[in-house]
C-alpha cells in the first residue's frame, strides 16, 4: 500500500462497538494492518468525533475513560489541521459539491499525504482532491 490511509470517524467507531458486527471485524482488522504498515492517519475531528459516538451515540456506550485510552492511542496519527485546510476545506466543498465537515475530512487528509480515504459516509470510488475514497464494507 502506497502512501498514508486516512481513517473517517466510522470506521474507528466500528472498530470499537460491540454491536457492529461484520464491520467490527474488517474495521479491526483495517485498522490493525494501517498500524503494522505504518501508514493511518486521523485528525482532531476524526477523534473528536470518536470520543462523542462512543461515550453518548452507540448502544453499549464506551466509558469516558475508556474512549479517551483509544483517542490517546491513535494521537501519534493524527495531524495538525491549520486555517489553511479550512480555506481548503471551503474549496473543496465548492468544487465537489460535498458538506462543510466531509470537505475538512478531505483537505485532512491531503495534509497528511494520504492517498486514500475510507469512509462509510463518502462516495466509495471518487476520487477528491487526488485522493481515492474507498468504502471497507462494500460488499461485506
Amino acid at each position: 500500500m502506497n502512501g498514508k490511509t486516512f481513517v473517517d470517524t466510522n470506521i474507528l467507531v466500528y472498530a470499537y462497538d460491540l454491536d457492529s458486527g461484520r464491520k467490527r471485524q474488517v474495521a479491526s482488522g483495517l485498522l490493525q494492518e494501517l498500524w503494522e504498515a505504518e501508514t493511518g492517519a486521523v485528525s482532531p475531528q476524526v477523534l473528536q468525533e470518536f470520543y462523542v459516538s462512543v461515550t453518548r451515540k452507540i448502544g453499549r456506550r464506551l466509558l469516558k475513560q475508556e474512549a479517551r485510552q483509544i483517542v490517546n492511542t491513535y494521537a501519534p496519527w493524527s495531524i495538525v489541521v491549520a486555517y489553511t485546510e479550512i480555506m481548503d476545506a471551503f474549496r473543496i466543498e465548492d468544487m465537489a459539491g460535498i458538506h462543510f465537515w466531509d470537505a475538512l475530512i478531505v483537505a485532512s487528509a491531503a495534509r497528511a499525504g494520504a492517498t486514500r480515504i475510507v469512509s462509510e459516509d463518502l462516495n466509495a470510488g471518487q476520487t477528491i482532491a487526488g485522493i481515492r475514497i474507498e468504502n471497507p464494507f462494500a460488499g461485506a
